[in-house]
């Protein structure tokens, strides 16, 4: 495989940049899947987007609601954000601090593993703690890595 640049001659900013993009367009698949819900559920929360579909009527009013299913997307879609983006910096970071390959694949894979399994038990829904116990774990990978460039950048 022809490299483009120096910068990705480095294989755990490689492994990064590949798990990195599985988590975004999981997170990407949430927005798709909320908007699937509000459809399936007619639930919007937005009076042009209920004029659209339904007119301006009293009737289409009812259409103007929250929907338990559609906020438990919202919900999973929330806590992404709250974890993947972290991930994303911190994760650039440890990729750039010369980790071994092995051990960034380790994090890298875990955390996106713990992710993918978090919105399975989100949308499923999956008993706890099966939800819990998948954020604890990528919660810890993406502490794991910040500890690593601590550790081996720290600059004071």
């Amino acid at each position: 495989m022809a490299k483009s640049s120096q910068l990705l001659d480095n294989e755990a900013l490689r492994a990064y940049a590949t798990y990195a993009t599985v988590v975004l367009l999981k997170m990407m698949l949430m927005s798709l899947i909320t908007a699937y819900f509000r459809i399936t559920r007619k639930a919007f929360v937005n009076p042009e987007d209920v004029a659209a579909s339904f007119g301006k009527g009293e009737g289409a009013k009812k259409y103007l609601r929250t929907d338990q299913d559609v906020e438990r997307v919202r919900r999973g879609h929330l806590n992404d954000l709250e974890n993947i983006v972290p991930f994303l910096g911190i994760g650039l970071l440890y990729a750039l601090s010369g980790p071994e390959l092995s051990t960034a694949l380790m994090h890298f894979r875990i955390f996106a593993g713990s992710r993918i399994f978090h919105t399975l038990a989100y949308l499923i829904p999956l008993p706890q703690p099966g939800r819990g116990l998948s954020w604890a774990v990528g919660y810890a990978v993406t502490i794991s890595m910040a500890y690593k460039v601590l550790k081996t950048v720290l600059y004071l």
